[in-house]
Formats: C-alpha cells, sequence, structure tokens
C-alpha cells in the first residue's frame, strides 16, 4: 500500500496541484447544482442530501473520490456569500487572494505556540498585528478567532489589570460581551436600555456616576443588528472622567479606518484601553480573521504562561521569542498570513475602495426602498446594513417571508427586532453586487409577501 502524500516538503506542492484541480472542478459542479444563493428545501431536504451523497462516513477500504464527492456535495449545500442575493449577515464573501493565502498557511501548518514552529510566521505576526493596532492608536493586537474571542480577552485583561470589574454595557452589545462576564466569573453586568440603537451618554453618565466598584465600559462600533455606532467621543470622556476603563466592540465597523470617506465615524476609537476587530466581516477574510488591540502592552502581562517545552526560561534567555503569551490557545494557526498579504496587496487604497463600494451599495438599496409605495425603510444606513420590511405587514407577516426566501433557495435575509417591530436586514458586503441585484432582491420580498 503506498502512502498518501504530504501538502509540504519538496514535493507538497507537485502533490497539491492536481488535488487542487479536483477541488476547483467540484465548487464549480456544486455551484452550479445549487443555482441560488443557497439550496432549495431546507434543513431536512439539505440535510439528507448530505447523508445520501456521504454515505458511509468511515468506510472500510478508501474513496478515491472522495475529495470530489465531498466537496461538491458542500459547495451544493452552501449558502454562498459571494452571490448577491445572500445579504443576510456579517458573512463575507472572501477575496481570492485571501484564500489562496490560507491554503500555503495549511499547507505549511505553522503553529504559533513555539517559535521552532512558526520561525517566519511568528515574525510575520508580530509585524502586522502591530501595523493594525497603530491604525487603532494601540500599541500591540492578538489575533483570535474572532469578535468572541477578542471580547472575551478584553474582559478578562480588564479583570487580571484591575481586579474584579463591572461590565456596563447597552442592550444593543454583542452577546458575547455579557457571556463572557458569566464564563470570567464576574458580576452580572448592567445593560442600559437603548431605545434608540445606541448607548446614551446621560443614562451611561448616571450609572457611572452611582458606581464605586472597577467598571469596563462597553462601547460598539457597528451592532449586528443596523451598524450603527455609538457616540464613542462622548463615551470616551465619560469613561476618562468616572476612572472607567473603555473597550470598543468594533468587529464590524473597525476597518472604516481604511476608508477616507468613512474613517471619521470612528473618532473617539483610539480613546479605547482595547479594541474588538474582525476581518472576516468587513475586511473579507476567510474565518478566522479576529484581532484585539491593547493600548498599554503591560496589560499582556496577564497572559505570560510557561510549559518549559514550549518556551523555557534558558531558551527565552537566548533569543527564542516567547509566543505562549500571544493567546489562551495553544495550537495556533497562522491566520495573519492571509490578513497580510491582504494588506500588501490591496494597499489602503484597495481596502478603502472596497469599504466605499459596499457602503455605497447600501444607500442604493435604502433608496430604492424608499421609493417603493410597499416598503418601509428604518433609517438611513450608517455602514452596509439595511433594514427595511413591508409597510402593512405584521412582524408574523416579515418572518414568514424571510422563511419563505430561505426554504426556496431564493435568498438569504436576516432579522432585526428594533423600535419594537421586526424587521428583514440586509447586510451588504460584496463588492461586485450591482444595482439590479438589489431590485431583484426587493421584487423577491414583495412577491414573497401574502396579498
Amino acid at each position: 500500500m503506498s502512502l498518501p502524500p504530504l501538502a509540504s516538503g519538496p514535493h507538497g506542492p507537485h502533490a497539491l496541484r492536481p488535488l487542487l484541480a479536483t477541488v476547483l472542478d467540484a465548487l464549480e459542479e456544486g455551484t452550479r447544482r445549487r443555482g441560488g444563493p443557497l439550496p432549495a428545501g431546507g434543513p431536512r431536504t439539505v440535510a439528507a442530501q448530505v447523508r445520501d451523497t456521504l454515505g458511509d462516513v468511515l468506510p472500510e477500504h478508501g474513496d478515491p473520490d472522495a475529495l470530489h464527492t465531498v466537496v461538491r456535495t458542500l459547495a451544493e449545500g452552501a449558502a454562498d456569500p459571494a452571490h448577491p442575493l445572500c445579504a443576510a449577515h456579517l458573512h463575507c464573501p472572501p477575496l481570492a487572494t485571501a484564500t489562496a493565502a490560507d491554503l500555503a498557511a495549511s499547507a505549511l501548518n505553522p503553529s504559533l505556540d513555539s517559535w521552532d514552529q512558526a520561525p517566519a510566521a511568528s515574525a510575520l505576526e508580530t509585524l502586522v498585528t502591530r501595523a493594525l493596532a497603530r491604525e487603532t492608536g494601540a500599541a500591540d493586537a492578538l489575533v483570535t478567532t474572532g469578535g468572541t474571542e477578542a471580547n472575551q480577552l478584553a474582559l478578562l485583561l480588564a479583570r487580571e489589570t484591575s481586579g474584579p470589574v463591572r461590565l456596563v454595557c447597552g442592550a444593543h452589545t454583542h452577546h458575547s460581551l455579557t457571556r463572557a462576564t458569566w464564563l470570567l466569573g464576574l458580576p452580572p453586568p448592567l445593560v442600559l436600555p437603548t431605545p434608540r440603537g445606541t448607548l446614551d451618554p446621560a443614562a451611561l453618565h448616571t450609572t457611572l456616576t452611582g458606581l464605586t466598584e472597577h467598571v469596563l465600559v462597553a462601547a460598539t462600533a457597528g451592532t449586528t443588528d443596523a451598524g450603527l455606532i455609538d457616540p464613542l467621543p462622548r463615551i470616551a470622556d465619560l469613561c476618562a472622567g468616572h476612572r472607567a476603563r473603555l473597550h470598543i466592540d468594533a468587529a464590524y465597523g473597525g476597518p472604516l479606518l481604511f476608508s477616507d470617506h468613512h474613517r471619521t465615524k470612528l473618532e473617539g476609537l483610539e480613546r479605547a484601553h482595547t479594541i474588538t476587530l474582525d476581518l472576516h466581516k468587513l475586511g473579507w477574510q476567510p474565518v478566522a480573521a479576529g484581532l484585539l488591540t491593547v493600548r498599554d502592552p503591560h496589560d499582556l502581562g496577564a497572559l505570560r504562561h510557561q510549559a518549559d517545552y514550549l518556551n523555557a526560561d534558558d531558551d527565552t534567555e537566548a533569543g527564542l521569542p516567547d509566543l505562549l503569551g500571544r493567546s489562551l490557545r495553544t495550537s495556533r494557526r497562522p491566520d495573519i498570513l492571509k490578513i497580510a498579504v491582504t494588506l500588501k496587496t490591496l494597499g489602503r487604497t484597495g481596502l478603502g475602495a472596497l469599504i466605499d463600494q459596499v457602503c455605497t451599495h447600501a444607500h442604493t438599496l435604502a433608496d430604492l426602498i424608499t421609493a417603493h409605495p410597499a416598503l418601509e425603510l428604518h433609517a438611513p444606513p450608517t455602514i452596509s446594513t439595511v433594514l427595511f420590511r413591508p409597510t402593512t405587514a405584521s412582524d408574523d407577516t416579515v418572518a414568514g417571508i424571510r422563511r419563505t426566501l430561505l426554504h426556496n433557495g431564493h435568498a438569504v435575509l436576516g432579522r432585526a427586532r428594533l423600535d419594537g417591530r421586526l424587521w428583514l436586514k440586509a447586510t451588504l458586503l460584496n463588492p461586485h453586487t450591482r444595482p439590479r441585484d438589489l431590485t431583484t432582491l426587493l421584487n423577491l420580498v414583495e412577491g414573497s409577501t401574502p396579498p
């Protein structure tokens, strides 16, 4: 029996080339079979197709066609974020150059828990994280699996720096922050009402005035429901006046920094102690590509840990970098590679153009909704999220429209509850979307509305 080839080493590229052709053919075939933004038929139909095609997951003897079969099945049953009618979530279509770089990361398989497993990758991570940190006014940044891990780390660093800390946040705050208080054994958060969708500085001032404990205020730059941005300068002033620590969850809105037209929306971001960024949203990276920036590098001392086989004292003293303090994870893939390739390939101008494009799409869609007699716009978009609904529909009808579109495989729209009503949510992250695609989306919604 011959041994299967490896992806790296001197023979790795030769072994990968025919397999890449197989994968690309399977992706193309699966996409063609699907025919739309997601498979028709709903969860049971898709699960049955996967089950029937896959058969025995662990057969006695291997199947040489398994790569083509499984990839084709996954593509056929995928919700394709590159399809212009797939616009529900902060789920971006990844750039080809970033995806190609991710292949190299998988083939080389560096693990960023010790220098001798990732010599060049660790140096690359240092350069790129510090460059991105400078963009936000911070000193350093950690690579995370996304906004959830970054938010959890922000609370952990606050606790380890200040002692027991009370989280103060708005009702619009991402669930990962409130869940992190439970995970870290912190007191229940003080959640302030946000009737207008953003944190009210007056309510925050009143709350902070009555607290004597250490406080972490969490603000948001790009809410998941409507893409709204809290009044960051005023919140930063209040935190400074009350000696409260400030964390800004900019998982969605952070990349606006790359746009000359939109970066002013993030004024005050640089005053945060920690900031969450997530480049697999408005950064067009394959999952995962999160970061946590830290203004005071001494805060990272809380993450220091020693395992003799990875960062022995004498190795560190001899000049081998200590990587364990860069994450709570041990084995860690080089997600920084795809980010580095994207930054270097597109530059600030290229990234800014993509951001401007999707923000323009959002305003175009908002204008189409405003001009449509049977549709209602919630508010002009702040970033690239648009909320709307049929004017006379009940909440049950709005929810039913979304599920009908999903079941038929016609479109993927999200949902958000604001102002006491349910809205359809279009999150536009595909820069290749055309105005006629947006018109098609609205026609599908109108056609799915009961008379």
